[in-house]
């Protein structure tokens, strides 16, 4: 059993492009599996200021227009390469640039529409903040 003694707090970025395209990305923390760009929190930091900080280092987009999505839970879970307790706060975000340079957390990475984005093989997380944004997407329309 790991020895953290509190949940660990992170945010991840559902970043939309000007096509309207989200940004992807398969890394090997995550068993080659595709995700959203995400990390902790650090000190001293806020929760946007964290969110704009993890895709910066990961990607090197800018990001604005930062709007909470959902939280995920994850305790011990298989598919990280650290079996931590995290909570993890996703927001959905845009970008002007497509122009994108991964660090070394990432193998590869793809914009993609929702439908395509759906036949990824997608961490359960990934997937779960994509239909959260869909939801509310079809919420305020409705």
């Amino acid at each position: 059993m790991p020895e953290q003694k509190f949940p660990e707090p992170g945010v991840g970025a559902l970043i939309f492009n000007q096509k309207g395209k989200i940004f992807l990305m398969k890394s090997y923390k995550c068993k080659g599996l595709w995700i959203l760009p995400s990390g902790h929190i650090e000190l001293g930091e806020t929760i946007e200021q964290a969110v704009k900080r993890e895709v910066k280092e990961e990607t090197t987009l800018e990001v604005f227009d930062i709007k909470f999505l959902c939280m995920h839970e994850t305790i011990f879970d298989k598919v990280y390469y650290k079996k931590k307790h995290f909570l993890i706060f996703e927001f959905a975000c845009k970008t002007n640039s497509e122009k994108v340079e991964l660090n070394e957390e990432a193998e590869e990475y793809t914009w993609a529409t929702i439908p395509e984005a759906f036949r990824l093989p997608l961490t359960e997380y990934t997937k779960k903040t994509i239909e959260e944004y869909k939801k509310k997407l079809e919420e305020k329309k409705g």
